[in-house]
């Protein structure tokens, strides 16, 4: 059983950030989408283009991705692009790896 007591590391904490921000196809397929670009920026109209739900619905996801840290966005009026952040990317690579990897 675990009491507010017990204590969480950080990288228990980050691990679930990082799982929650992708646990929907959709943001999967995000994820997929600027990794396969990781060199450049993708704005979200071209993902709109590939997917079968509303623009709103994909604002909705790549914020979520964004708050999660795994993502980031430059305004650029009046779009926004998205890319890869691979600081934030490479950390999760590593947590997962060494969680799955025991």
């Amino acid at each position: 059983m675990i009491t507010e007591k017990q204590h969480y590391t950080e990288n228990q904490k980050k691990m679930a950030r990082y799982a929650k921000a992708m646990a929907h196809p959709v943001r999967i397929f995000i994820l997929d989408f600027l990794a396969d670009n990781i060199d450049k920026s993708c704005y979200s109209g071209d993902m709109a283009e590939e997917l079968p739900i509303a623009r709103s619905t994909l604002s909705e996801h790549l914020k979520e991705l964004k708050k999660s840290g795994l993502i980031q966005g430059e305004i650029n009026p009046p779009y926004i692009k998205y890319c890869i952040q691979k600081e934030n990317w490479e950390e999760a690579k590593s947590l997962f790896n060494s969680f799955y990897h025991r």
